[in-house]
C-alpha cells in the first residue's frame, strides 16, 4: 500500500516493548523512532493492530488541537496501547470531545482556577511543614518517596477533591494499582471499579455546593449539568492524576542530586527556581511510551504523510519536548532556557486541568528539599536505586537519602 500523498511506501510497523528504564534515562526505542521520522508506526504491547505515531513538536501541537482526532472513539476501539487494561470508564473526560469534553471540564474548573488553587495553597504548606518537621525529627537517612513525595501530594489532592483522612490510605492503594500493570489487567481494572464504586457513594451521600471537587461534582449533578457516571469518571481521573507529582519530583531530586552543580545553583540563586522546574518538566520523561490515543474521523495529512479516517494516532510530548527545531541541544538540561514552551503538561482541550496544582506542589517540594534539607545526597551508591517497574508513570520506587 503506497502513501497517496508522499507515494512512499508506508512507515513499517515498529515494536514498541514494555521497557523498565533506570532514572530519567530516555527511551531508546522512541529516540529511534524520532529519527525515523517525524511521523512512524508502532505497536504496543496490548491492544490490537498497529498505531501512527508523532514526535514533532509543531505535528504533536497541531493533532492535539484538531477537532478532525477523536478522544471518544477510542473507547470503541481495542488500540494497541502500553496498559493491559484501560484504565477510562465510558464517559470520562480524558475520553470525551468537545463540546461534551467542554461541558464536563467546566463542572469542576472553579476548583483549579488561580482562586480554587489558592484555596488549598496554606494547607497543603502546613501539611509539608509536618512532614518536613517529622522527617527532621527522627533525623537521616531516609526514604523521600515513603515520607515526603507520596504523602504530600495524596495529602494535597485529597484535599482539593473533600476526601476524608480516614480513606486517603486507600485512596493511595488504589492509583498505585490501577496507574500499573505490573500486577495483571484484574488487579487493575478491580482497583478502579472499588474506587469508582466510593466515589459514586460519597457523591449520593454528600450535599451539593463547596468549594471542594466532590462538592462541585454534586451541584454539577443536580443542576442537571452532568450524570452521577460522568461525575465518577471525572473524579476518578482527578484523584490519580494526584499520584504525577509523586513521580516527577522524585524525577526532579533524581536529576538534581546526580547534577550537583544545578542544586548548588538553585541554592545560591532561589530566583531562578521558577524557571529551573520549568526545564525539569520539559526533561523529565514522565512516563512509559506513550498515553492516550485518538482516532481519526477524516483523512488527515499531516508532515507530508495521510494518515486515514478510522486510523489510532499517538502523539509523544516526550518527543516534542526534545525537538531540536525548538529546543536548542535538548537532551541538556539547561536552567537558563528561555523560552521554553515545554509541552510537560500536554495541549489543546485535553491540557492537563490540574497544571497549576501540580506547579504549586512541586515548587514547594523543591523548596523544601533544597531549602531544609543541608548537604542532602543519596544514602545509597546510584546504581542501587530502584524505579518503579511496569509502571505507566515513571518515577523512583525509594529515594533513600542523607543529608
Amino acid at each position: 500500500m503506497l502513501d497517496e500523498t508522499t507515494t512512499a511506501p508506508l512507515p513499517p510497523v515498529r515494536e514498541w516493548p514494555a521497557l523498565d528504564l533506570f532514572g530519567v534515562d530516555f527511551d531508546p526505542v522512541l529516540a529511534e523512532l524520532m529519527r525515523e521520522g517525524p511521523v512512524t508506526r508502532i505497536k504496543l504491547p496490548n491492544g490490537e493492530g498497529w498505531a501512527w505515531l508523532v514526535t514533532r513538536y509543531d505535528d504533536v501541537r497541531m493533532v492535539t488541537n484538531d477537532p478532525r482526532f477523536s478522544r471518544k472513539l477510542v473507547v470503541q476501539h481495542d488500540v494497541t496501547r502500553l496498559a493491559p487494561h484501560f484504565i477510562p470508564v465510558d464517559g470520562a473526560v480524558g475520553f470525551e470531545d468537545p463540546p461534551d469534553h467542554t461541558r464536563l471540564r467546566r463542572a469542576v474548573a472553579p476548583a483549579f482556577t488561580t482562586r480554587g488553587v489558592e484555596r488549598v495553597r496554606q494547607r497543603a504548606k502546613e501539611s509539608l511543614d509536618e512532614l518536613v518537621e517529622e522527617l527532621l525529627q527522627d533525623g537521616p537517612p531516609a526514604d523521600f518517596t515513603e515520607r515526603l513525595l507520596g504523602p504530600f501530594p495524596l495529602a494535597v489532592v485529597c484535599e482539593l477533591m473533600g476526601v476524608a483522612e480516614a480513606d486517603r490510605p486507600r485512596m493511595h492503594e488504589w492509583t498505585s494499582l490501577i496507574l500499573s500493570s505490573a500486577q495483571g489487567a484484574e488487579r487493575s481494572q478491580q482497583a478502579k471499579e472499588e474506587m469508582c464504586a466510593y466515589f459514586a457513594e460519597v457523591l449520593r451521600e454528600r450535599h451539593p455546593g463547596g468549594e471542594d471537587v466532590i462538592g462541585l461534582l454534586a451541584a454539577a449533578i443536580e443542576n442537571g449539568e452532568i450524570t452521577a457516571s460522568e461525575a465518577v469518571g471525572l473524579a476518578l481521573l482527578i484523584q490519580i492524576g494526584g499520584e504525577a507529582v509523586t513521580n516527577n519530583v522524585g524525577n526532579m531530586l533524581f536529576l538534581l542530586l546526580t547534577h550537583p552543580e544545578h542544586l548548588a545553583r538553585m541554592r545560591e540563586e532561589p530566583e531562578i527556581r521558577p524557571r529551573a522546574i520549568d526545564e525539569l518538566l520539559r526533561y523529565i520523561p514522565h512516563r512509559s511510551a506513550v498515553g492516550l490515543s485518538r482516532i481519526a474521523l477524516e483523512d488527515v495529512t499531516v508532515a507530508g504523510v495521510r494518515i486515514r479516517a478510522g486510523d489510532p494516532v499517538y502523539v509523544s510530548y516526550l518527543a516534542a519536548n526534545r525537538d531540536p527545531e525548538v529546543f536548542a541541544d535538548p537532551g541538556t538540561l539547561d536552567f537558563d532556557r528561555s523560552p521554553n514552551p515545554h509541552v510537560a503538561f500536554g495541549y489543546g482541550p485535553h491540557y492537563c486541568v490540574g497544571a497549576m496544582l501540580a506547579r504549586l506542589e512541586s515548587e514547594l517540594l523543591v523548596d523544601a528539599m533544597v531549602d531544609r534539607f543541608p548537604g542532602l545526597r543519596f544514602a545509597v551508591p546510584v546504581e542501587q536505586l530502584r524505579f518503579r517497574r511496569g509502571a505507566l508513570i515513571r518515577g523512583p520506587e525509594s529515594l533513600p537519602v542523607t543529608w
